[in-house]
C-alpha cells in the first residue's frame, strides 16, 4: 500500500486525533519565585505575587551581573533556590489513562510535587527525566504542579543556567502503551544496495490482566511512501519488548550531504483497534572506524571538521530555543563544519534533531567529571547514579543517525590519576553504555598524557585527546585504534579588536585593554592557534579530524581574563570578563576574523577572501599595521591607495604555521584610504577584496537574518545592528548606544554586542555598539499574526527601520 506524502504529513499533524497517546506542550502559564518558600508545594499556597513565566526559563540570565562575581560562571546569580508552580486541568474523560511528565532539563536537583505530594525527584541538571504521575492526578479537577529547584550543590566551570531551562511535556497514554524512549532502531546492514533495519519496541500493559497485543510497524520512506509492514503479537502483562526486522534494497542513505530520514510508524493494537502509535525518525547509515584512515561513513572517509559547543545561547542564556540553536549551526555549517561535540553534557534533544536534518555528525557527551559537576554528591551510590543517568541519556538519543560516537565524559581527572576507584567506575559506566546501545563506539576524552600508563584506553574504542598532539603516547601504546582531536586550538580573540606588535609567542597577551587581539595568534599555554592543528593533521593523516574549542563564545570561562590572573595579582576581580574569548563566532553570532581561517581551509571550493584588521587607525600614521588575508587562494598582491605593496604567497613547507595558511604583509605603514588585495589561485586571477577607512558614523543599518517568522511564541529574528559612514562603509570603532523601538506582535528576547567585558543587561531596549556592531533578538508572540516594526535610533545617527511579519 502506498501513502502519498501529503497524507503522511496529515498523520503527523493530527496525531492526537487519530490516537490516544498525546504529548502536550506544558510550557505555558507557570509562576516563578526565586528563593525557598515554605510550603510552596501545597495546593493552597498563595503565589499571586509570583512572576508569570513561560518555559524554557533561565532565572539567572536576567542578572544583575556582579562585577566581582565568579568570572568562570559569568558573574551571574545562578546559585540559589527557586520555585515554579502551575495550575492545570485533566479532563474527566481521561480517567483510566496514564499521565506522565517529561522534563528535558532542570538545573538542578529538582523535586516535583503534584497536589502537595512529592511525585518525583532528580539530580543531574543536564539530563532528561520522566515519571508516572497518574496516582497524584485529580481527574476532572484543577491540579497544582510545583517544582523546587536548588543549584547550590551544582558545580560548574562555565555558566550552567538555573531553573526549568528546557521544555516540559505532559504525556497521556492508554493503560497499554508504547514506552517513552522505548523504541530502539539500528541498521546492522547499510549500503547503497541493501539495508537491514532492526527495531526493538517496548510496550507496557499496565492493566490488571494479560492481554494479547499486536504491534504493527510500518516503514516509511523519505518520500512518505509506506515501504514495509511487519506485524507481531504477544500476550503479556507488565512490559514486553518486540523485535522486528525490515530488509529491503536500494535504501536512501543518511550522510552529511544527503541526510535522508526514514520513519517507523509503530501501531499498538488491542482487539483489532489501534490504541497507541509511536512514530520514530531514523537514518540508514554505516560507520567504520579505522586506525590509519580515520572514520568512514557509508564506505567513504569523512574528515571530521567539528566544533565543541556549550549549551548556552548567549543573550538568551541557558533557556533552550530551537531557532537560536539552528541559527548557530547554520552559521557554522556555512564556515564548513560537518560535526559537533556536545561539550560537556547531555544536550537538548532538539539539537540532535537539527543535526539529523542538517547532516551534522555528533559526539554525544554525558559528563564533565564525575563529581558535583555531574551532580554526583558524596552520599550517592555511583552505580545507581551511573545506571539511571546513562539509561535516560542513551535511550533518549540512540535513534539519531547523526550520533556516531558516545563520550562518557571530558577530562576525567580521577581516571587520569587512577584514584577513587576509577577503574571499577569506568567499567561500570561502560557497561551501562553497552547495555543500552551495543551498536555504537564509545570513548572517554583525555588531556593528561600520564594517564596512558594506566591503560584505560583498552576499555574504549577511540583515542580522543585534547590539544598539543597529546594523542601521540596513546597512539604509540595502541596503534590499532582511531584518533580524534576532541578539542583543538582554543585560540582566543575579541571580535574587532587588534593590538600591536604581533605576539612573539602564543601566550603573550597585552592585558591593558582586557581584550585579545583578533589577529588570532594567541592561545593559552596548553593550547595552540588554529593553523597548528591543520599542520599536525596534514602530517598525521591517521587522525580522523578535529573539534575546535569552540564554535561560539559562551558565558563563563573567560581565559585569559579569569581568576588565575586575580590570584596572581595581575588584574583585579572587576577586570575579569564574564564570557569566553574562545569562540570562532562571538556570543551574539557575529563571526570573528578566525571564522575565515576555517572557512578558507575547510571549504577550498568556495571563494573566501577576508582582509584584517580594519583600516581606521587615526594617530598611527606612518606606524606599522600588519595586514593579513584569510583566503583559499595561494598568493596575492596588496595595494594601499593604488600603490602595490608587493606580492606574497603561502608557504606550505614553512615551519612558521602562519606563513603556511595566511597571506601576510607584516610591514605595512599605515595611511588612511583604501586597502585592496588581489588574489590568485593556481596561477590564475581568483578575486579581490577592498577595505576602506571609514568617516564618522552617520547612520544605522539593520539586517535581519529572517523577515518572516512563525507566530508560535518561540521563533526568532536576529537583527544585526551596524553603524555606517555617509558612504556606506562600516564604522569599525563605533560604540554608539542604540535605542530599540518595537511595535507589533513581538517582543525583545535579548540584545548583546559580543563584548566579553560588558556587564550590561541582555534584557533591554538599548544596546551599545561594540567595534561597530551589536545584535537585537526579536521573538514572536504566540498565535498573533501580523507586522512587526523595528526602529533603531541613536543621538546624531540617522535612524533605521525594518519590517518583519509573523504568521
Amino acid at each position: 500500500m502506498k501513502i502519498i506524502l501529503s497524507i503522511f504529513f496529515s498523520i503527523i499533524l493530527f496525531q492526537s486525533v487519530l490516537i490516544s497517546s498525546d504529548y502536550k506542550n506544558f510550557n505555558y502559564d507557570w509562576k516563578f519565585a526565586k528563593g525557598n518558600h515554605d510550603k510552596a508545594e501545597q495546593i493552597n499556597f498563595d503565589d499571586s505575587d509570583w512572576q508569570q513565566v513561560k518555559l524554557p526559563h533561565d532565572w539567572a540570565i536576567y542578572g544583575p551581573f556582579d562585577p566581582n562575581g565568579n568570572p568562570e560562571t559569568a558573574k551571574l546569580p545562578w546559585k540559589g533556590e527557586g520555585w515554579y508552580r502551575k495550575v492545570f486541568n485533566v479532563d474527566k474523560s481521561l480517567m483510566g489513562k496514564k499521565i506522565h511528565f517529561l522534563f528535558d532539563g532542570v538545573m538542578a536537583f529538582p523535586k516535583v510535587y503534584i497536589n502537595g505530594k512529592l511525585a518525583y525527584e532528580w539530580d543531574y541538571g543536564y539530563n532528561s527525566f520522566y515519571f508516572d504521575a497518574t496516582e497524584f492526578i485529580k481527574f476532572g479537577e484543577n491540579n497544582i504542579i510545583s517544582v523546587y529547584v536548588d543549584t547550590r550543590n551544582h558545580e560548574s566551570r562555565w555558566y550552567p543556567g538555573a531553573g526549568i531551562y528546557r521544555k516540559v511535556q505532559m504525556v497521556v497514554t492508554e493503560q497499554i502503551h508504547a514506552n517513552i524512549w522505548g523504541t530502539f532502531i539500528s541498521t546492522p546492514l547499510a549500503n547503497k544496495e541493501n539495508a537491514d533495519v532492526r527495531a526493538f519496541t517496548k510496550i507496557s500493559n499496565d492493566s490488571d490482566s494479560e492481554k494479547l497485543i499486536l504491534l504493527e510497524s510500518n516503514l516509511i520512506t523519505p518520500e512518505g511512501e509506506e515501504l514495509l509492514i511487519v506485524k507481531d503479537t504477544a500476550k503479556f502483562i507488565g512490559e514486553y519488548e518486540f523485535e522486528q526486522w525490515f530488509r529491503f534494497q536500494s535504501p536512501k542513505l543518511w550522510d552529511t550531504e544527503n541526510p535522508n530520514s526514514y520513519l517507523l510508524k509503530s501501531i499498538v493494537k488491542l482487539d483489532g483497534k489501534a490504541i497507541d502509535t509511536v512514530i520514530t525518525k531514523f537514518g540508514i547509515r554505516s560507520f567504520e572506524f579505522t586506525s590509519d584512515d580515520g572514520i568512514h561513513l557509508n564506505g567513504k572517509r569523512v574528515k571530521l571538521k567539528g566544533v565543541c559547543l556549550h549549551q548556552d545561547l548567549g543573550p538568551l542564556g541557558a533557556a533552550f530555543n530551537k531557532r537560536a540553536m539552528q541559527r548557530e549551526l547554520e552559521i557554522l555549517k556555512e564556515m564548513g563544519i560537518n560535526a559537533v561535540r556536545t561539550s560537556h553534557n547531555v544536550p537538548a534533544p532538539e539539537l540532535l534533531d537539527i543535526c539529523d536534518e542538517m547532516g551534522i555528525l555528533v559526539i554525544d557527551e554525558a559528563f564533565d567529571k564525575w563529581d558535583k559537576k555531574g551532580d554526583l554528591l558524596t552520599d550517592k551510590d555511583f552505580s545507581e547514579w551511573s545506571h539511571r543517568n546513562i539509561k535516560n541519556f542513551i535511550t533518549r538519543d540512540r535513534n539519531h543517525p547523526s550520533i556516531f560516537l558516545w563520550s562518557i565524559g571530558n577530562e576525567m581527572w580521577d581516571i587520569g590519576a587512577n584514584k577513587h576507584g576509577s577503574f571499577n567506575k569506568l567499567v561500570d559506566m561502560i557497561g551501562n553504555f553497552r547495555r543500552y546501545d551495543p551498536t555504537r563506539k564509545l570513548t572517554t576524552v583525555d588531556a593528561d598524557v600520564e594517564s596512558v600508563k594506566w591503560h584505560f584506553y583498552q576499555l574504549t574504542d577511540v583515542h580522543s585527546w585534547n590539544y598539543g598532539r597529546r594523542y601521540e603516547p596513546a597512539r604509540k601504546a595502541d596503534p590499532s585504534k582511531p584518533v580524534i582531536i576532541t578539542e583543538s586550538a582554543s585560540t582566543v580573540s575579541t571580535r574587532g579588536y587588534y593590538s600591536f606588535p604581533l605576539p612573539k609567542v602564543k601566550d603573550e597577551f597585552y592585558l591593558n585593554d582586557s581584550q585579545v587581539s583578533s589577529y588570532d595568534m594567541n592561545a593559552p599555554f596548553w593550547a595552540e592557534p588554529a593553523e597548528q592543528d591543520f599542520k599536525w593533521q596534514e602530517e598525521d593523516k591517521f587522525v580522523a579530524g578535529e573539534f575546535v574549542w569552540t564554535g561560539f563564545d559562551y558565558l563563563g570561562e573567560p581565559t585569559p581574563y579569569n581568576y588565575f590572573l586575580t590570584e596572581k595579582g595581575i588584574i583585579t576581580s572587576d577586570q575579569t570578563a564574564r564570557s569566553s574569548y574562545f569562540g570562532i563566532v562571538d556570543l551574539c553570532g557575529i563571526p570573528k576574523d578566525r571564522y575565515y581561517i576555517y572557512r578558507s581551509y575547510w571549504r577550498p571550493d568556495v571563494k573566501t577572501i577576508h582582509i584584517l584588521p580594519h583600516w581606521n587607525w587615526e594617530g598611527k600614521e606612518g606606524e606599522i599595521i600588519p595586514v593579513h588575508v584569510h583566503t583559499n587562494a595561494d598568493k596575492g598582491e596588496l595595494f594601499l591607495n593604488g600603490k602595490s605593496l608587493g606580492m606574497t604567497h603561502k608557504q606550505p613547507n614553512s615551519e612558521d604555521i602562519f606563513e603556511r595558511y595566511r597571506l601576510m604583509w607584516n610591514d605595512v605603514k599605515y595611511e588612511p584610504g583604501e586597502l585592496k588585495v588581489v588574489v590568485y589561485k593556481n596561477g590564475e586571477y581568483y578575486g579581490e577584496e577592498v577595505m576602506k577607512t571609514a568617516d564618522e558614523p552617520y547612520s544605522i543599518r539593520l539586517t535581519p537574518d529572517r523577515t518572516n517568522i512563525s507566530a508560535d511564541g518561540e521563533d526568532l529574528s536576529y537583527i544585526l545592528i551596524e553603524a555606517l559612514d555617509k558612504n556606506g562603509n562600516l564604522c569599525p570603532l563605533a560604540e554608539n548606544e542604540i535605542k530599540i523601538e518595537l511595535n507589533g506582535n513581538a517582543e525583545i528576547a535579548g540584545v548583546g554586542n559580543g563584548n566579553p567585558q560588558s556587564l550590561e543587561s541582555f534584557q533591554s531596549n538599548k544596546v551599545k555598539l561594540f567595534y561597530g556592531k551589536a545584535m537585537l533578538i526579536v521573538k514572536s508572540l504566540r498565535n498573533k499574526n501580523g507586522e512587526i516594526d523595528v526602529t533603531a535610533s541613536s543621538d546624531n545617527l540617522k535612524n533605521c527601520n525594518v519590517h518583519l511579519i509573523t504568521n
